[in-house]
């Protein structure tokens, strides 16, 4: 064989798994399109991620935590659930500055560069950029890969990691259950006069959503949520414009507004994989589960997915067995299913119930807030998962309804 394992995508799930196995002595090799040099320094895309408690631990484990900047990690205190035009809101979280935070808020492109950090210079890793791959396929004996430049590549374990439109799971013959909600997230950063007390907003206002993530300093993530055939005249909005309504549209609480970004465009699909494991194959990050973005699950899944695959993969390697054995695949689709599945279902529930105008839609949206807010024990549950460390139940960030 060619390597041990061969990881299509060195996005953050790619990139984590290389890293999470570096110390095993497996050859790994990573096939990505992009230049090394996207790699290493990726744009701004406009997307900030909320870390559980969980994903911070992984990422310390991973020598990842400590190369993003403490002036870059912005911790979450507090979320509020708005809901139309109703005053209340549903809390979570304690605003106290020695209070234990929900979880933290850092840019995806500097996580994503702190990754390539971590991973790059590793003696068993392989990273080959501008490599695409044209056909994989797998048997008893191990996998075969061709490439774009004419060679083939050989190894005993394939990971897809290659995006929720995934080529490599087509390729295997799983399937996927996929939700086009027919709507787009504008994404930006905005300054703002006021202090946001490092509290996260979800306003489910009709006609659109608006999230407001607390960054470092006097700054914030702004996430307007749309129908996709309004999302080009928000686009299109000149700055003053687009800086008034967003002010006035959040009820001015943190004062002036000013862009701080260009405005980025996201279409909202969510997928979910039929299986997550075949022969000698395993699907990991959004190539397993992509979600839609308003609990902020994506990233947080990914990353546990990855540590449940590496942990079965170094048990395996530990014993002198297969690394791609069916039971060790088994059991790690078996526990990532049991995170993801409910949350996928959830999560695109809760967006067709609040994105839903209609007037028995908004009834129940008051009764379900109202209901959250009057049992204590939901709260407690939903905060319970947040600052939890290990993986029962699956991420779930505070901003679920």
């Amino acid at each position: 064989m060619d390597c041990d394992i061969a990881i299509v995508g060195a996005g953050p799930a790619g990139l984590a798994l290389a890293r999470a196995l570096a110390d095993t002595g497996l050859h790994t090799v990573l096939l990505e399109r992009q230049s090394c040099e996207q790699l290493a320094d990726p744009a701004f895309d406009g997307r900030d991620i909320a870390l559980t408690h969980l994903s911070r631990r992984l990422l310390r484990q991973l020598g990842v935590w400590e190369r993003i900047a403490p002036a870059e990690i912005a911790p979450l205190q507090c979320a509020r659930v708005l809901d139309g035009d109703s005053p209340r809101t549903l809390d979570f979280g304690d605003a106290r500055a020695d209070a234990e935070p929900l979880g933290w808020l850092v840019a995806n492109h500097l996580i994503r560069k702190a990754l390539y950090e971590a991973t790059a210079p590793l003696d068993r890793v392989e990273l080959r950029c501008g490599t695409a791959v044209e056909q994989v396929a797998t048997d008893a004996d191990g996998v075969r890969l061709a490439l774009a430049d004419g060679t083939t590549l050989r190894a005993h374990l394939l990971v897809g990691a290659d995006t929720r439109f995934s080529a490599t799971r087509r390729q295997m013959g799983i399937g996927a259950a996929m939700k086009d909600f027919g709507r787009v997230a504008i994404v930006c950063r905005m300054q703002h006069e006021l202090p946001h007390e490092h509290t996260a907003w979800e306003c489910f206002h009709y006609g659109r959503t608006l999230a407001i993530l607390p960054m470092p300093g006097d700054a914030s993530s702004i996430v307007i949520t749309v129908p996709a055939d309004q999302a080009q005249s928000i686009l299109d909005q000149g700055p003053a414009a687009f800086e008034t309504e967003v002010a006035q549209r959040f009820g001015h609480r943190l004062g002036d507004m000013r862009l701080a970004s260009e405005r980025i465009a996201y279409p909202l699909v969510a997928v979910h994989a039929d299986r997550f494991v075949g022969q000698r194959f395993a699907l990991i990050g959004d190539a397993a589960v992509g979600m839609h973005p308003v609990t902020a699950h994506g990233f947080n899944l990914g990353l546990s997915g990855v540590d449940l695959l590496a942990g079965e993969i170094r048990r395996q390697w530990q014993r002198g067995a297969d690394i791609a054995s069916p039971p060790a695949l088994a059991r790690y689709q078996a526990r990532h299913r049991l995170a993801t599945l409910p949350l996928f279902h959830g999560t695109n529930g809760i967006v067709s119930l609040f994105t839903d105008d209609r007037l028995p839609a908004r009834l129940a949206r008051k009764a379900v807030l109202n209901l959250s807010e009057r049992l204590p024990p939901v709260r407690w549950a939903i905060r319970h998962k947040l600052v939890s460390r290990d993986h029962v139940g699956g991420p779930l960030l505070a901003l679920l309804p």
